[in-house]
């Protein structure tokens, strides 16, 4: 009797649960099961990992999928596991029996997929072991790692360059979310991709809502954000370890199940604390970049930043891990003149050559540019990428609450013309008490009370000088000089703009208080549907998945995601059958997991359904009548 080789639709929904691809996964995937190679751009959250997974589970021999992080391959290992995919990992976090048995499977070809770091791939033992294994497929994931002028580079990634050499026949899939075209072209150069087709998905992600306001009392106003995600898991960025140590004792302090996680901590502790974040709901991780690339959590709900990114490529990748299932998610940030000074000069005090020095302040710069907007910030950022947004998104902050632009000549005039007479020594907090008028003893000690433009600008209050200041800076109209402390600048752009030959215009930026009363209506979620939610089946199922999942030492997700218990609230299945055609569930979940959930499910019903006690009967007996 002939084998029927199945297809890659079939794979997709008995294995996955899915009905159907999104995206270029189609295209990707058969491209790979047919043995080509590939450089795969997708965004976070766009099924990435089904354009190996598959192919891996369609071609003979182990898919190897080369990962970075060696303290999540054990997550990304159980989350394929739960689909009844067979794989394992390799990696130094296994003790020598685990090594060996692992070993022995790869050997025994009882695996669909193998992850493993770069440095362990390439070890003599490791290339003893796949050279005389057949290898379905290589996946080197988070391929923007190659690039030495990318955000993240790994320098153990460069040797990945040998894969081709040592592996001629066996097809290599290199995917990223990030990368702009620089990266792209040094990801094909290191990598040996040259011939492979580029597959670029959109870089879109509309479910989530970019919003970017000036730092004024930077935690007063992340407190009022989080007002807004009571319970939720996120991620708050800093930019160092000690400010990410104190904002977490911070947010414990006002009732956030909040938890710190850098590079300073022991080991233990940041695995004790991602495996929280990762395994329990309502955790908010306050971080360094230190933490996040490969987190597969799927219900992040908000990432926030306390301080701005180093680049739009940074910015991007952080903000891509909300929102994973699909579902609304915020990225936030306060930003102010003052982290464009600190991240300068640590790209000055930096050991990298000039070059990089020039590259970095420039994306350093794009990132000031993009906060400064007045427009769509998405169009701004998909345009970053390459790619063009016919439309305003309508899911941005000025989208939603447009902002509005003002002549600001003249007030630019004042802010350069009291740079040049003070000296360009100074910084902006300093120079705005000149324009401003404020008579305090270190204006006085200067002589700078006796300047023409000495209280020329008390016509706006410091907040608006502030913003003055930093749109200038991000327009290249002023610098900062980090070798002086952050004193503001002339450019060679400054002087048509003092001689009159140039207009500038900015954005209006609206008070905080103001800004939170307009947004308050539109920032609301959405309620559930009335016509098919019932919060007490919910809380049931997820309770009853957060049951399973410890009873297995796996995250909750892993089980199912949400966005399926979501599904199951709303369509009730009563029978295997019905439940088999939820999105995300496949033949093994259906079998572990099915009567689990069709019994909290049916529970749930019949007493719902259960007809009210009734009342006790009146008592007509009295001792004596009228």
């Amino acid at each position: 009797m002939a084998v029927v080789t199945p297809d890659i639709h079939e794979v997709l929904h008995r294995v996955f649960g899915f009905s159907g691809f999104i995206g270029q996964q189609e295209a990707v995937i058969e491209h790979t099961v047919a043995g080509g190679d590939s450089l795969v751009l997708m965004p976070t959250g766009g099924g990435k990992s089904l354009c190996y997974q598959i192919p891996a589970i369609m071609r003979d021999g182990v898919g190897v999928v080369v990962s970075p992080l060696i303290a999540l391959m054990r997550d990304q290992v159980e989350g394929i596991r739960q689909t009844g995919v067979r794989a394992a990992c390799l990696n130094s976090a296994l003790s020598y029996r685990e090594v060996r048995e692992t070993e022995a499977a790869v050997s025994a070809g009882r695996l669909d997929l193998l992850y493993i770091a770069p440095e362990r791939l390439l070890g003599e033992r490791t290339l003893e072991l796949l050279s005389r294994t057949r290898l379905a497929l290589f996946a080197i994931d988070e391929a923007h790692c190659v690039s030495q002028w990318g955000h993240d580079f790994r320098p153990e990634y460069l040797q990945l360059s040998a894969l081709p050499e040592l592996f001629p026949d066996v097809p290599r899939i290199a995917l990223t979310a990030t990368a702009d075209e620089p990266t792209r072209r040094e990801i094909i150069d290191r990598l040996s991709l040259r011939d492979a087709p580029l597959f670029v998905s959109g870089f879109d992600r509309p479910n989530i809502r970019y919003h970017v306001v000036p730092k004024n009392n930077a935690r007063a106003q992340l407190r009022r954000f989080l007002e807004r995600h009571h319970g939720a898991a996120g991620i708050v960025y800093c930019l160092s370890r000690r400010k990410v140590d104190e904002t977490a004792e911070w947010l414990q302090d006002i009732g956030v199940d909040a938890l710190p996680y850098h590079a300073g901590l022991g080991g233990a502790t940041r695995q004790r604390h991602q495996d929280r974040f990762v395994r329990e709901d309502g955790v908010v991780i306050v971080a360094t970049i230190a933490f996040g690339m490969g987190i597969d959590k799927p219900d992040v709900r908000f990432v926030a930043h306390l301080d701005l990114p180093k680049s739009i490529e940074a910015y991007y990748q952080e903000t891509g891990r909300a929102g994973r299932d699909g579902e609304p998610a915020d990225a936030w940030m306060v930003y102010g003149l003052q982290e464009v000074v600190t991240l300068r000069s640590m790209v000055q005090n930096s050991e990298a050559g000039e070059a990089r020095k020039r590259l970095e302040v420039r994306k350093l710069d794009a990132m000031l540019g993009y906060c400064e907007l007045a427009t769509c910030r998405r169009r701004s950022l998909l345009a970053y990428f390459g790619e063009t947004l016919s439309e305003d998104c309508g899911n941005c902050d000025n989208c939603l609450t447009p902002v509005a632009v003002w002549d600001a000549t003249e007030a630019s005039q004042k802010a350069m013309s009291c740079v040049y007479r003070t000296g360009q020594r100074f910084g902006a907090a300093y120079l705005t008490d000149i324009l401003r008028g404020r008579d305090t003893e270190r204006v006085r000690r200067f002589g700078h009370d006796e300047l023409p433009t000495f209280g020329v600008g008390a016509d706006l209050d410091a907040y608006q000088w502030r913003s003055v200041f930093r749109q200038l800076v991000a327009r290249g109209l002023l610098s900062v000089e980090i070798e002086k402390y952050g004193s503001i600048l002339l450019t060679d752009a400054s002087w048509p703009v003092l001689r009159g030959e140039a207009e500038v215009h900015m954005r209006m930026d609206v008070r905080p208080a103001a800004a939170t009363r307009k947004r308050k209506a539109r920032e609301a979620p959405p309620p559930p549907d009335p016509a098919t939610w019932d919060e007490a089946l919910w809380e049931a199922l997820r309770t009853r998945r957060t049951e399973l999942a410890r009873a297995q030492s796996v995250p909750p997700y892993v089980i199912f995601h949400d966005s399926t218990l979501r599904e199951m609230v709303a369509r009730r299945p009563c029978s295997r059958e019905g439940f088999a055609e939820l999105t995300g569930v496949g033949e093994t979940k259906l079998d572990r997991y099915g009567d689990d959930f069709l019994a909290v499910i049916a529970s749930h019903e019949s007493r719902a359904e259960a007809p009210a006690a009734k009342p006790p009967a009146p008592d007509t007996t009295t001792e004596s009548r009228p």
